[in-house]
């Protein structure tokens, strides 16, 4: 009969140790090997192994290498930084590349409470709602909840969630887009779907919303979801339509876990708030939240974070934010560029009070006139490219086009639409004053420069936003002209998202550097590491458009510690005008007042009558037009609706507010686990004491540390290179990473590597020939007054998690203990102190075998009695802080935790007083 084993057994098979994993199938064992890493483990069937797996035990080995205190000290950072199996609540802190901040561990703490965790993270751009939600995924997947997942997004964000899935969290996902899906489908069988074959994906919400490909998404969906953007699954929009219909349908499901993301979840339209709400319940779309009934329920799935209320006393986060200074510079027009300001519009107008009487036909009047209008004011190069353009939108995409909507269409956002008819003698004139002026000296322009030249002087790194694609290939041009010594790249949607990464990456290594963009970058790339100022050259007509293209560069990680904006526009430009007054000055006042950006309201034909009504009236020409009057109802329409989003989003704030989870309940549950598991300092401090003992110093330039892999041995070269790690690797010592680094987290492929190939030298020297990592030591240290016998021990320990669906999960944890000669054991950073201490002495051979002798046979003694306490002790720490991160609320599976004894003694090192 096959012996039966649980995970955190030990077993011995195919002539070597291996530590039993949760198994996939019940007559299967998964084994990873006492001395490899995680991607080292196998799945073995018993019945056909030539000799039948039995039980082992970890022992010290009569002829263990001997040790000296820096490869002690060096065994035991390598021990504690392998371990990927955290014991602790936060399991998936071991698999972390970065070190959150304690306010993005609020939305974990709420998922943790939930049994199927449902929640609303309404945080501000440039807070860290990626890393939020990845902190959730993660933490589920490392508790064994989950081990498939679906990222819904927008498609230009796609590859942004691959890279920060992979560099953040160690996540390999797979994107799906109408690019990738047909080449993922090919050589599947009939029977089984894309989704099937990928368990771990991110997936385009454009591609999937079809009612054909919904379908079979819904059938084939895994148990949790992440929808970014969820503010563009909601609202009258046919896209969006189709959207929420698909993440309904998902929401059926009560057993799917569904975290979703959005900067504007309230858009002023109660309505969509609802129906975003009721795919975490359907209670929530028609609840009363004046009742603080309903408002305390909602708060356990709902968190919104302005950036002031993480820079208050409270949670004191400053210091993750830059300083955030705007101003306005305005420019005067030429008489030329008025006139034909002038002209344009009249024509327009005309335009205008000749499309007849019907709704529709003076709806599309007014989109055309202020399409072109816009094209106008953005640059003579735009206006001209319109005016030529004679195809046109179609009808359903003019208005999200004019009013930078975030669409279906991302390649078409920058385009000069043209949506109305020109065919006169008058075409022929307009054309003839913008090409006059594409050669004539640029007001606009001009000042850009003015205003660009001490910024670049000053060391600041600006980009450019432009509405256009005319228009930015105009500014790229003459600003590299301007500043030859500067590295100027221009980037719109005429290139691919991959075309348009490596252009702003390829810009890294230049200094100045000054980027020229449309809005095809403000969302989806992030510019923080690169950029510290953003110029809105064009004025954007949504609101929130404004604050996606600071969101670029004024977010958490910018290492800058002001971040500048400046707003260009012209008093002279009836279409600027019009804007600022109708949209960007009325957003501004709530702003200041709520500290929310709020969203152009979704119904935009008031908006249409106030922006037409503004050019009216700041015409130079006294000819009056008989439908002025009929736009003033829109305008006071408007001025309603500017009134009651900003008394939707006070009564929102104070409805809403996250105030449950303060900083004292989630700073030291996380300061707990870093100590035990090694924080990114740690990491940066092995790899500099490793990369040393393996003869391969790095070198450290202005916080980076540069660490050269070619003199390390061959099998380890291999390994690396496996990880994707040649060459030299550039190494930052904290975030934010510079451009061309990567974080030195304790989860970085070299960290991980040069910890588990020291490990294993120590448990087998013959891995690493010539490297001497004893597992045995005595040395003479300031360190302690009397004798310490330290044991570096390897904990196990198997976690049950008590629920609908019992899971027993495998925990390890690295542990320092020191027993005194009475007995007494000390445990944790005291000990990890004792072992760092540098030695004031070495002991003669014979001296040091015979304190190790004395030792090893304390040892037993020990493992009976304190260290078997301590190991039972942390067992039931464990099993409280698991409680109490978990909140015991009503419903969530509860944790029980039983040690594996003994533990793995790695390590025994025998500390003597002696003098510095």
């Amino acid at each position: 009969m096959t012996t039966q084993f649980a995970p955190g057994d030990l077993v011995r098979a195919r002539g070597r140790e291996w530590v039993a994993l949760p198994s996939p199938r019940d007559e299967w064992l998964h084994l990873r090997p006492l001395s490899g890493a995680e991607e080292d483990a196998t799945l073995l069937f018993p019945d056909l192994e030539l000799e039948p797996p039995q039980s082992a035990r970890f022992e010290l080995p009569a002829d263990a290498t001997p040790a000296v205190q820096a490869t002690a000290a060096l065994l035991a950072e390598a021990l504690r930084l392998s371990l990927r199996r955290g014991a602790g609540p936060f399991r998936s802190a071991a698999q972390l590349n970065f070190e959150p901040r304690s306010y993005q561990l609020v939305p974990l703490l709420m998922a943790l409470r939930q049994e199927v965790p449902r929640i609303l993270i309404a945080d501000d751009v440039g807070i860290g709602k990626t890393i939020e939600a990845g902190l959730i995924l993660r933490e589920f997947m490392d508790r064994g909840e989950t081990d498939a997942f679906s990222v819904l997004c927008p498609p230009h964000l796609v590859e942004q969630w691959i890279r920060e899935l992979k560099d953040r969290f160690g996540i390999d996902a797979t994107a799906v887009t109408s690019a990738s899906a047909a080449r993922l489908e090919r050589g599947l069988p009939i029977s089984q779907s894309l989704f099937d074959a990928y368990r771990q994906t991110v997936v385009s919400l454009d591609y999937i919303k079809s009612e054909k490909r919904r379908d079979a998404f819904a059938k084939a969906c895994p148990g949790f979801v992440i929808v970014d953007e969820a503010h563009a699954c909601v609202g009258t929009h046919k896209g969006k339509q189709q959207r929420f219909a698909l993440l309904k349908g998902l929401a059926r499901d009560e057993e799917r876990a569904i975290v979703m993301l959005t900067a504007t979840p309230h858009s002023g339209d109660e309505d969509a708030f609802g129906r975003l709400l009721s795919l975490i319940h359907a209670d929530f779309a028609s609840m009363d939240f004046d009742d603080d009934r309903y408002r305390q329920r909602l708060a356990r799935h709902f968190v919104q974070r302005r950036r002031r209320d993480l820079t208050d006393e409270e949670w004191q986060e400053a210091s993750a934010f830059p300083t955030h200074l705007s101003k306005e510079e305005p420019y005067r027009l030429t008489p030329a560029h008025r006139d034909f300001h002038e002209a344009v519009l009249d024509y327009c107008f005309g335009v205008v009070e000749t499309a007849g009487t019907g709704q529709r036909e003076r709806r599309l009047a007014f989109w055309g006139t202020l399409a072109l209008m816009r094209c106008v004011g953005s640059s003579p190069a735009a206006a001209l490219s319109a005016l030529r353009n004679r195809a046109g939108l179609e009808e359903e995409r003019m208005e999200p086009q004019l009013y930078d909507d975030d669409g279906d269409e991302e390649d078409a956002v920058d385009v000069e639409p043209t949506p109305m008819e020109i065919g006169d003698a008058a075409l022929a004139d307009l054309i003839a004053q913008a090409e006059a002026l594409t050669t004539a000296p640029d007001p606009k322009l001009d000042r850009l420069i003015k205003v660009m030249k001490p910024i670049v002087e000053d060391g600041g790194q600006p980009v450019v936003f432009c509405r256009y694609i005319a228009t930015a290939t105009e500014v790229g041009r003459a600003l590299k002209k301007k500043f030859p010594k500067a590295c100027v790249e221009t980037v719109t949607g005429l290139l691919t998202p991959e075309e348009r990464r490596d252009r702003v990456a390829s810009m890294a290594d230049e200094t100045p550097r000054i980027l020229v963009a449309t809005d095809c970058l403000s969302e989806g790339i992030n510019l923080q590491l690169l950029f510290d100022t953003v110029v809105h050259y064009d004025l954007s007509w949504n609101p929130t458009r404004h604050q996606q293209r600071e969101g670029r560069v004024n977010r958490f990680g910018q290492p800058a510690d002001t971040v500048r904006s400046v707003l260009m526009f012209s008093p002279d430009s009836a279409i600027d005008g019009a804007v600022l007054d109708v949209i960007l000055r009325k957003a501004e006042a709530i702003q200041k007042a709520t500290g929310v950006t709020v969203p152009l309201p979704d119904e935009r034909g008031p908006v249409t009558d106030a922006l037409m009504a503004s050019m009216m009236l700041r015409r130079r020409s006294e000819r009056q037009f008989d439908f002025f009057d009929a736009l003033s109802e829109g305008t006071r329409e408007l001025e309603a609706m500017w009134r009651d989003a900003e008394e939707n989003e006070k009564r929102s704030r104070s409805r809403f507010a996250q105030n449950a989870l303060k900083p004292h309940h989630v700073a030291p549950e996380w300061e707990k686990t870093r100590d035990i598991i090694g924080s990114p300092a740690a990491a940066r401090d092995f790899i500099g004491a490793a990369m040393k003992r393996f003869d391969t110093p790095t070198d450290r330039k202005k916080g980076v540390v540069h660490a050269p892999l070619d003199g390390l041995p061959h099998v380890l070269r291999e390994r690396l290179s496996d990880r994707g790690l040649k060459g030299t690797v550039r190494l930052a010592e904290a975030e934010p990473a510079p451009s061309g680094t990567t974080l030195a987290g304790r989860a970085h492929p070299l960290v991980a590597t040069l910890s588990e190939a020291l490990l294993e030298t120590a448990l087998e020297p013959d891995a690493l020939p010539g490297l001497d990592v004893g597992r045995v030591g005595a040395w003479p240290t300031p360190a302690v007054a009397e004798r310490m016998d330290v044991v570096l021990m390897r904990l196990r320990f198997k976690i049950t998690v008590h629920g609908r669906q019992e899971r027993l999960l495998l925990a390890e944890e690295a542990s320092l203990v020191a027993v005194g000669p009475d007995g007494t054991a000390t445990s944790g950073a005291p000990v990890r102190d004792m072992l760092l201490a540098t030695a004031s002495g070495d002991l003669a051979p014979v001296a040091r075998d015979r304190q190790t002798d004395k030792a090893r046979v304390r040892l037993e003694a020990h493992l009976d009695g304190a260290i078997s306490d301590h190991v039972r002790a942390r067992a039931d720490e464990l099993i409280e802080d698991h409680a109490r991160v978990r909140a015991a609320a009503k419903g969530i599976s509860r944790v029980s935790v039983e040690p594996v004894l003994p533990p793995d003694v790695i390590g025994l090192f025998v500390l003597l007083p002696g003098a510095s």
